[in-house]
């Protein structure tokens, strides 16, 4: 097992024991086990997918950094969500507003800060569907 700490400057959001957990780097995803290389790097908008046995839990973050050591993984996120915390009709409001911005191209629209917001919805909406996705299924199998 290794150590997870995800910490926003609000809260704690988890602190527990995993199997492994996935990230969104700058370098695209990455799989840290118990015994990783130590590492710090930076975090893209994207999903936090912590495993322990056969559940898997599903965040939305929307960057930040990570440190890893052998035994333990901390992120410290710009903001952080459960899936199932997602409001998908005010993440759905955000890319599209994003979208219509980069569209307009306006003057006076900072780009750089609209393509953030529209990675950080994106991340979102992603998030929420993998865990509509894993409840459908849980919901369609047999009860033995």
């Amino acid at each position: 097992m290794i150590h997870l700490d995800v910490l926003t400057a609000e809260s704690s959001v988890i602190s527990v024991d995993v199997d492994s957990v996935v990230v969104t780097t700058l370098d695209g995803q990455i799989a840290i086990l118990p015994g990783h290389v130590p590492l710090v790097g930076v975090l893209q908008p994207g999903e936090l997918v912590v495993r322990t046995g056969d559940e898997e839990t599903y965040l939305a973050v929307s960057g930040g950094f990570l440190r890893v050591t052998s035994q333990r993984v901390m992120v410290l996120a710009d903001a952080c969500e459960h899936a199932v915390d997602i409001d998908v009709e005010r993440a759905e409001l955000a890319r599209l507003r994003a979208e219509q911005l980069l569209a307009e191209k306006a003057p006076e629209t900072d780009a750089a800060t609209v393509e953030a917001a529209l990675r950080r919805s994106l991340a979102r909406l992603r998030v929420a569907d993998k865990y509509r996705l894993k409840a459908a299924r849980r919901r369609a199998q047999p009860m033995l």
